[in-house]
């Protein structure tokens, strides 16, 4: 928005030549973080006030950690305001005119409009499991879909009237059209290799990508600021990612493909950090407030939505890796307790309690120590995923 006004003021006269600035996307990017940080500051308070007065309390399921009984009633649902800084500081400060911004955009509020359903359901019916994991799955399913056929096709045109024809053209074609190597699963630590997909592939992968990473986020988010931080890590990471991908210099120069447009989500990443970092002022132990599913599912699945724009699937789930564990977890645990309570009569656990960071503080770890430790394994694994921008 203000990257249309500033070119518009340009032309009134040599004296606006100084809004020259607004066209770099570095500059636009720290601003849209600064902005982002300060809304998320000065609105917090407000937030959690407010949600306190709404009595929008955080559940504490019974068969949790005893020692979490403490934080019931804790304001939660605050994932509105990482939501609100992100959306309102990245349409202040991305060009309005990049279909890649505005996708991300739409799934990360889709995704949090499931999770506000799923907190709301949770406080006022007052059941801790909130929305049926059947229908969760459904919206969360149907927004990933229909996310994957767009970026199935998005990835290799430039315009939205391209990608509408190149879709008509597959439909006409008997769903038989090849996509670009661009659009391939890409092998970091090695150049210039990937495996083509075809359309049906990248949307199966760009499926599970988004829906999975949504999942694996909101199952982390279990103590004060574990998942908050390693978003706001990975998402930058993600950024630097997408600043590559979108020029057509550094691109070229280390071997990535181009892709015209990604580059603009660099401001929407750095929004997200951001925001991140307002939200963990209020969300450090002992929190003031919860992120809630409105704003674990939404975050997940802006994380996932970029990595596939930016051709980082491998990638995402390196530096993520936290996310990718907790999520194995939790599926390692189910499904064994299931598997020995058939067998045996009697289910059985791989770990103390799921996910995993319960785990080890059945095991006498500090929340604190879990989460800080947590933080600084997301920061390597980040600085393993960044070095594969010239380790190839």
């Amino acid at each position: 928005m203000l990257l249309s006004l500033a070119t518009w003021l340009q032309t009134l006269g040599p004296e606006f030549g100084f809004l020259r600035v607004f066209q770099y996307l570095t500059f636009r990017a720290v601003m849209a973080a600064l902005t982002a940080l300060l809304i998320g500051l000065v609105a917090g308070p407000v937030v959690i006030r407010r949600l306190t007065e709404l009595k929008i309390g955080q559940p504490i399921r019974g068969y949790g950690m005893q020692s979490h009984l403490s934080k019931s009633g804790t304001p939660t649902m605050g994932g509105v305001l990482i939501l609100l800084c992100i959306a309102i500081s990245t349409l202040l400060w991305f060009d309005l005119a990049n279909r890649f911004v505005w996708i991300v955009l739409i799934v990360t509020l889709s995704f949090g409009a499931i999770g506000w359903v799923d907190d709301w359901r949770k406080v006022v019916r007052k059941d801790p499991e909130g929305m049926p994991s059947r229908e969760k799955y459904f919206w969360q399913s149907l927004v990933g879909i229909l996310a994957a056929l767009y970026l199935v096709f998005s990835i290799s045109e430039s315009s939205n009237l391209k990608v509408l024809e190149l879709f008509f053209t597959w439909v006409r074609s008997g769903f038989d059209v090849n996509l670009p190597p661009k659009a391939g699963l890409l092998v970091p630590f090695f150049k210039e290799v990937s495996y083509p997909l075809g359309v049906f592939g990248f949307v199966i992968l760009t499926y599970l990508v988004i829906v999975g990473a949504s999942n694996a986020v909101n199952l982390t988010d279990g103590l004060d600021g574990l998942a908050i931080m390693p978003v706001v890590m990975v998402g930058s990471a993600l950024g630097v990612f997408a600043y590559v991908t979108g020029s057509a210099v550094y691109s070229r120069y280390l071997f990535f493909p181009h892709i015209p447009g990604s580059g603009e989500l660099l401001v929407f990443c750095a929004a997200m950090a951001g925001a991140g970092l307002a939200f963990l002022w209020f969300n450090t132990h002992p929190a003031q407030v919860f992120m809630g599913d409105v704003g674990a599912l939404a975050l997940g699945g802006a994380l996932g939505t970029i990595a596939i724009i930016v051709r980082q699937e491998i990638v995402l789930a390196i530096m993520g890796g936290i996310f990718v564990v907790e999520a194995i977890s939790v599926m390692a645990q189910v499904s064994w307790f299931k598997y020995t309570k058939k067998k045996y009569g009697e289910g059985r656990r791989i770990l103390k309690m799921a996910p995993l960071h319960h785990h080890f503080e059945k095991s006498g770890w500090k929340e604190t120590q879990v989460v800080v430790r947590f933080w600084i394994i997301t920061m390597l694994l980040c600085l393993v995923g960044l070095s594969t921008l010239k380790l190839r």
